[in-house]
């Protein structure tokens, strides 16, 4: 997938890209000011939800058509570029007929074939030759990340960037939104040119969280940030939580650490040529457990005793977890593996009973 450059003219290129604004655009007066001290800080790209619908009706869901002339009014009165999500082609047109510098798609539509095809058709006949971003779907699909990009560039797009804003879950996090940080790295490695932006208001969900995953996309080589600001953002009409002062945007961004990797140290073999090598070690260890594992499967069986035996692994969960901790191992990490590991011996040991 050959892929060109979402930088705008008069855009550096230096990381981090930064696209900054309220996450809706409430009033003229609340999109001008917020635009004006953004501008003041040196951003150069104004994001602003117009259309906001809402994981349940009742809440404020956007001004809708009403509220793109004061995109214009940005564009007209500080030079800056504009960007808003679109959900479906009627977003595009409108969009696209009031200038709109850069579209993206939202979790909720990316995860839709049909909406992302309708979206991709209407930006394809509205001659659209702006920047145009996917955000990731709201659950951990990469396949349909994949499918929504691939939709945009199979009509005849190519200026595509994928935003990453984490993946929803049920459980009670940190996170607003799962991280999950190993499916964008493996979108990246798919598609190497894509673009990727980190969305650090939305899987954070808190502001005191911006700044953390700010740096954390950094470090893995992220292109670009795109952060909710907002002039008053405890008065906000959606997600205030989440929002930051314009004031407090420019600090956090001064204060990132971007590392350039570009060059390789003969430190940085050598600790990669230790990382293979410890990988070979505990690929030989899982299939030393593995065999040892169908041989307790082959006693189970002469001795008709079942599979899976409760008291045992709750034992192993409960004390490799704590041995994991003293040496600085996460909980979640360690049940993780330690739960694939069970799931993949009591499958070889079921296959042991059934010959």
């Amino acid at each position: 997938m050959e892929l060109q450059s979402i930088l705008l003219p008069g855009i550096s290129a230096r990381r981090p890209l930064i696209i900054a604004g309220p996450c809706s655009a409430e009033t003229e007066k609340q999109v001008m000011t917020t635009a004006r001290e953004l501008s003041g800080k040196g951003i150069k790209i104004f994001r602003a939800g117009i259309w906001k619908p809402r994981t349940k009706p009742g809440g404020f869901e956007g001004t809708g058509v009403a509220g793109l002339p004061w995109l214009q009014r940005v564009k007209q009165e500080t030079g800056m570029y504009v960007g808003t999500e679109v959900a479906n082609k009627n977003h595009v047109f409108e969009a696209v007929k009031h200038g709109i510098d850069i579209l993206w798609l939202g979790a909720r539509t990316s995860v839709n074939p049909f909406a992302v095809q309708e979206i991709a058709e209407a930006l394809k006949i509205s001659g659209f030759d702006g920047p145009v971003l996917v955000k990731n779907p709201v659950n951990p699909d990469l396949e349909l990340w994949i499918g929504a990009i691939e939709r945009i560039y199979n009509e005849g797009i190519r200026r595509i960037g994928a935003i990453h804003r984490g993946f929803s879950t049920y459980d009670k996090k940190i996170y607003r939104n799962l991280p999950s940080w190993h499916i964008p790295i493996e979108l990246k490695r798919r598609i190497p040119n894509i673009p990727l932006i980190c969305d650090p208001s939305h899987i954070g969900g808190k502001r005191e969280l911006i700044a953390p995953l700010s740096q954390q996309a950094m470090d893995l080589r992220y292109d670009g940030l795109i952060i909710e600001s907002h002039c008053s953002p405890d008065e906000a009409w959606s997600d205030k939580e989440q929002q930051i002062t314009p004031e407090i945007l420019s600090y956090i961004i001064n204060m990132l650490i971007v590392r350039e990797t570009n060059q390789t140290t003969e430190n940085l073999v050598q600790l990669r040529q230790q990382i293979d090598e410890i990988d070979a070690e505990l690929l030989g260890t899982l299939t030393k457990r593995m065999r040892i594992s169908r041989e307790i499967g082959q006693y189970k069986k002469e001795h008709n005793m079942p599979v899976l035996q409760t008291a045992r692994y709750s034992e192993i969960l409960a004390n490799r977890i704590t041995e994991a901790e003293k040496l600085g191992i996460g909980t979640s990490f360690m049940r993780n593996i330690l739960e694939a590991i069970h799931e993949e011996s009591i499958r070889q040991q079921i296959e042991i009973l059934n010959k």
